[in-house]
């Protein structure tokens, strides 16, 4: 201990070493003088905190002021002191210094050789001291591959590796405590007060894996706090494997945070990893880091809270935080939460926006209880709950009905009702004798205001619930106990009614039908499509986006096979074309994005008959875009195609159905029947079509039959 505080003593007297020979050399000449003292501001002001465009500007000034004194000062003497960059140096070893008796080198034995993506080698890691008896703090990154044994090797030397029990894991935050026995009180830094933590201030990470003897470290800012919803500060020092768990600290050398992976984007054990040495890391704040030791050290994992709730993705940092969905059975509603509500406070905190609705919630842990106060109808409702680790997976309930489709191309017209365009044999609704061209006008008390909302409100409810219906037939009204079921897999019969009433041809003008080519310099993706000769601007069409493998598109064999399909259930075509023809590229995928955008600001397309449709390295591509977040996709259609990719959760306010083509010999039949099994146990329903033993396309029967597929995701 007493070594370790020798160590810290020496780092604070270099830093006062470094002020006295500029302080020297000040005596020495005017241009000197000014250089010096441009030289300590620059210290100066990293050690309080300033921006880097603060210290450019105050650089810029004293420059100035230096080549004025030069042109009106006597020949000058040898300056006698080291240049900029080498005091600037001699700073930052100060500060790494301070640090380095605290920072501990990791080894692992044993484990996985792979963990999802990434590949995990037999290199050592970086841990923290966080107390003298023997508590170290590192990223849950340098164990998730499950070693057999842990070693820690203390900076002093003098002790072999000790070896160390992992206590705890913070699945949150992605941090894992460590325990060893102490022979004797190990060092422990100081923590950065978080108040002093600004952005653009100096950030230093520092690692100890390449040398046992001496850290590794790399020079940044602090570009951001309160990052990943307000769990992290970003910094564009080189942050990787090489120093996660290890700390980051300010130009003092006090810990300002503890490096980690972590994406704003994806929540798995190895998000943020890809993002290594890109100048995007993250550290773990200090003092969030002290507030949990007590909870970790209980030997408990710590584990994200989940309220239960959907707020609209696409305007996080303008919208308002809106609820759209309330998982049943969850915290939030045994609350009593409702769809529609709009939170205004949590835990005392006003909330206007929805990132900051995130951010609250999304910071917080498996069994904490906050209050949360929402406005429903102009009241305001205070409510408390309590967080926990984990909601069943969720399953979208089933009356049994197709609706009739809406004739003025307005999807979310508002209308009295729902009229019944199909019924599914022994389906809830065929049980209680609802019939096709009955008009469903009530649901749970509350007057049906068109499709959207009546499956909306399915949504509040899960397979197994009963619920109260009045439907309208003729001159007579009936109310119905309705026991809802599952989500069917299969397609329905080939003889569905029509979707909606006839409609009359418009006297406007209308876009472009048939063939239709997009040129790449205008939308940034060539693609051919094909609209119905019908098409009708009153009427919402399904859209197919149609991936091809890779040999390429041969756009009239594909228009050939999907015209009629297209003229029968209202369909637009959309064919990309990929830059390579042997292969999609991300590059592709934003251009097919586009695409969409496009067509879909032409013509009236309905948003639960968007599908994406692949064969081969399409159907790999299709199914990665098909669960991109915020897809606008509720179909993913696939044939003989290597699933990849990791599955939203099952969404209640979004109904997403699989289609799977399979060959019995397909080298991906493997990878096909285990995300097969994965997205059934996310209560996703899975349509699977046996194309027997040889890998190949659909023949038309099998295509029509897609193609009816498609025509009835609008079921509810």
């Amino acid at each position: 201990m007493q070594r370790a505080e020798c160590k810290m003593q020496k780092a604070d007297c270099k830093m006062q070493n470094v002020k006295c020979r500029m302080q020297n050399e000040r005596r020495r000449a005017p241009i000197a003088s000014s250089i010096l003292h441009f030289t300590f501001c620059i210290l100066h002001s990293a050690l309080n905190g300033e921006s880097r465009a603060a210290v450019r500007l105050r650089c810029n000034l004293l420059l100035a002021a230096g080549a004025l004194a030069m042109l009106c000062a006597a020949p000058l003497g040898s300056l006698g002191a080291d240049d900029l960059g080498d005091l600037e140096q001699q700073a930052f070893r100060a500060a790494v210094d301070r640090v380095a008796p605290s920072v501990v080198r990791i080894e692992t034995v044993g484990g996985m050789e792979r963990v999802g993506r990434v590949l995990f080698g037999a290199g050592p890691t970086t841990g923290l001291v966080l107390t003298p008896d023997g508590y170290i703090v590192s990223s849950a990154f340098n164990f998730l591959n499950r070693p057999a044994s842990i070693f820690v090797q203390l900076p002093d030397g003098l002790r072999k590796p000790a070896p160390a029990r992992l206590v705890a894991t913070d699945h949150n935050r992605m941090l894992a405590l460590l325990q060893i026995e102490a022979e004797k009180p190990l060092p422990v830094p100081e923590i950065a007060p978080p108040g002093e933590i600004r952005v653009g201030q100096w950030a230093i990470a520092v690692g100890r894996t390449f040398e046992g003897n001496r850290p590794n470290i790399s020079v940044g800012v602090v570009s951001a706090t309160n990052r990943i919803w307000g769990k992290a500060i970003q910094t564009d020092a080189a942050v990787s494997p090489n120093n996660y768990g290890g700390p980051l600290l300010d130009v003092r050398g006090r810990v300002i945070g503890v490096l980690v992976p972590l994406s704003p984007m994806e929540t798995t054990e190895v998000a943020g990893v890809e993002w290594y040495d890109s100048g995007i890391g993250f550290a773990v704040p200090a003092r969030t880091v002290i507030e949990l030791l007590p909870r970790l050290k209980q030997g408990k994992d710590l584990l994200p809270g989940v309220v239960g709730i959907n707020i609209p993705p696409q305007n996080l940092y303008t919208g308002e935080p809106l609820l759209t969905a309330v998982r049943p059975r969850s915290p939030a509603h045994r609350a009593g939460l409702k769809a529609r509500d709009r939170v205004v406070e949590v835990d005392g905190l006003k909330i206007t926006l929805a990132a900051q609705l995130k951010q609250e919630l999304g910071r917080r842990y498996a069994g904490d209880k906050l209050r949360i106060a929402v406005l429903r109808d102009g009241q305001r409702i205070e409510r408390e709950l309590e967080l926990v680790a984990k909601l069943e997976p969720y399953e979208h309930p089933f009356l049994g009905i197709l609706p009739m489709r809406s004739a003025t191309g307005q999807a979310e017209k508002k209308r009295a009702g729902v009229s019944v365009r199909y019924v599914c044999p022994d389906s809830p609704a065929a049980l209680a004798a609802v019939q096709q061209g009955d008009i469903l006008v009530s649901f749970e008390g509350q007057p049906i205001d068109g499709a959207a909302w009546l499956r909306q409100r399915l949504g509040e409810h899960v397979p197994a619930d009963t619920v109260q219906i009045e439907l309208r037939r003729g001159d007579q009204t009936r109310k119905l106990a309705v026991k809802l079921a599952a989500l069917p897999e299969g397609p329905p019969p080939a003889d569905l009614p029509p979707a909606h009433e006839p409609v009359k041809a418009a006297k406007a003008e209308r876009p472009e039908v048939g063939r239709i080519e997009f040129a790449p310099e205008k939308s940034g993706q060539g693609a051919v499509a094909y609209v119905p000769e019908g098409y009708r601007a009153e009427v919402a069409h399904g859209l197919v986006v149609w991936l091809h493998g890779s040999g390429g598109l041969d756009e009239k064999e594909l228009i050939a096979r999907w015209k009629p399909l297209c003229d029968r259930h209202e369909l637009i075509l959309l064919a990309p074309k990929a830059a390579d023809p042997k292969r999609w590229q991300a590059s592709d995928m934003m251009g097919v994005v586009r695409l969409i955008a496009e067509v879909s600001s032409k013509y009236k397309i309905d948003p639960t008959r968007v599908v994406i449709h692949g064969h081969d390295t399409g159907g790999k591509a299709a199914f990665q875009l098909g669960l991109a977040g915020n897809s606008p996709f509720r179909g993913v259609a696939v044939v003989d195609a290597a699933p990849a990719g990791t599955p939203p959760e099952n969404d209640p306010a979004v109904r997403r159905a699989f289609y799977f083509g399979v060959s019995q010999k397909s080298l991906a039949l493997g990878q096909v029947k285990a995300m097969i099994a994965r997205l059934r146990a996310m209560k996703y329903p899975v349509t699977v079509k046996d194309l027997g033993p040889d890998p190949r396309y659909l023949r038309p029967d099998e295509l029509a039959e897609l193609a009816r597929w498609i025509d009835a995701l609008d079921r509810m």
